[in-house]
């Protein structure tokens, strides 16, 4: 029975929650680019982030080429009421041409150095030839069908700036200008582990009460795709002294330790009293739906253990929460522009698109929503049935996720920010 004039214990006061764009600042403001480097060949540097930029040693295309297979004409000698002229050269691709004489034609095919002297080229389908001679059926004008020298790139021009992830495209640009290695940013190393004796391998036998661990492959994919070189830990068991030890390890040799559950207060979560024993940590209560919670710091390195990793004194700390669809939005929303911004990547804000919502969702949530849906045949938005964070499926059935404001509820045909994956994954 309690005494009448106990005192009650006071409230734990409740976290305030902060806005996704201030918890992106936050985040970003931390991540200082990696200064060291490594030079590849450009075959091997998909992906990686351009740490100096490419400048143009030469005009591209080098010389005025023809953009037709066709004929070289001097335009004046067509003006002066010649058709019929003697074919006086033929120059494929590849091949050195000699200057264009006076009152002649020369053959000439698509990419192949038009010949000095003839400004003008007039496709083979307006020409009849034979015996040597060629009749042009069409008044050319000056330029016609040419690719003037440069026309692509000038020299000198920086044609990949510093930041530029590269991709298939840019890599071929590089290669235009006869770049054959490229500057870039050394891997982010991440150590990636995982929390709680319920989790299980699949493979393994599932006892009661526990679940297959699907964020270990979620995550460590995610990771991959984005370029990052990955120590995966695996799943630490619900120990204090071996959760610190495992920061310890990880710390030592890694940009960001990455981790999935674990985080809050409960008396198995031994991740957060691990992180502030061996550094720092912010717990944060994002208003977002789903991924709530999120856990940013740092762990102190053991003296004289950096590297492989940056010269810093300490890795980076991202705790994710454990529902399998928080884990995987809060991963895409905030570690992956995090990495990106280590990595030295200039850009890191996903592209969105403005689409209409075939569906109204009539309850409006306090927190900033981020349904998945997919695009119909219609060029509209469907919402996944469930959107619950438990509900991994509508991470495969979407394209990707709406970014809905706080207080909105969506009313059908209405225009919506939608993200695809494709924007988020890589």
């Amino acid at each position: 029975m309690s005494t009448p004039n106990t005192p009650s214990a006071a409230p734990v006061p409740r976290v305030p929650m902060i806005s996704t764009a201030d918890a992106l600042a936050t985040l970003l403001a931390a991540a200082q680019p990696l200064t060291e480097t490594e030079t590849l060949s450009t075959f091997d540097a998909l992906n990686r982030v351009l740490a100096d930029e490419v400048v143009s040693p030469l005009d591209v295309p080098p010389m005025n080429t023809s953009a037709m297979d066709g004929y070289a004409v001097r335009v004046a000698d067509l003006a002066q009421g010649g058709r019929r002229l003697p074919v006086s050269q033929r120059i494929p691709a590849g091949h050195a041409p000699q200057p264009l004489a006076a009152g002649t034609a020369a053959r000439i095919f698509t990419g192949a150095s038009v010949p000095p002297g003839a400004d003008a080229v007039v496709m083979q389908e307006q020409t009849e030839s034979a015996d040597g001679e060629v009749t042009i059926l069409h008044n050319p004008k000056a330029g016609e069908w040419i690719t003037a020298q440069g026309a692509d790139i000038k020299k000198d021009s920086v044609i990949l700036p510093v930041g530029t992830r590269l991709s298939p495209a840019a890599l071929g640009l590089a290669a235009s200008v006869g770049c054959a290695t490229l500057t870039v940013a050394r891997r982010v190393k991440v150590a990636v582990f995982f929390t709680g004796d319920e989790l299980t391998m699949p493979g393994e036998p599932l006892k009661p009460g526990a679940i297959y661990n699907s964020n270990r492959f979620t995550l460590t994919g995610l990771l991959r795709n984005l370029g990052c070189e990955v120590t995966d830990y695996g799943i630490v068991p619900d120990r204090l002294d071996v959760t610190r030890q495992t920061l310890r390890d990880a710390a030592a040799t890694h940009d960001l330790i990455l981790t999935s559950g674990g985080v809050s207060v409960g008396e198995e979560d031994h991740v957060k009293p691990a992180v502030e024993a061996e550094g720092r940590i912010d717990m944060w209560q994002i208003a977002m739906k789903p991924g709530k919670p999120l856990a940013f710091g740092a762990v102190r390195r053991p003296q004289g253990t950096t590297a492989g990793a940056s010269a810093s004194g300490e890795a980076f700390f991202i705790g994710l929460p454990g529902n399998p669809v928080s884990s995987f939005v809060t991963f895409l929303l905030f570690v992956r522009p995090f990495l990106l911004r280590l990595a030295g990547v200039a850009h890191v804000s996903p592209r969105a698109l403005s689409l209409r919502a075939d569906f109204s969702q009539n309850k409006a949530d306090r927190r900033n929503e981020f349904l998945r849906a997919r695009i119909n045949q219609a060029g509209g938005l469907d919402l996944f049935s469930n959107q619950s964070s438990a509900v991994l499926t509508s991470t495969v059935w979407g394209d990707g996720i709406i970014d809905n404001p706080p207080n909105h509820a969506i009313s059908a045909g209405e225009t919506v920010r939608f993200i695809p994956f494709t924007e988020l994954l890589y």
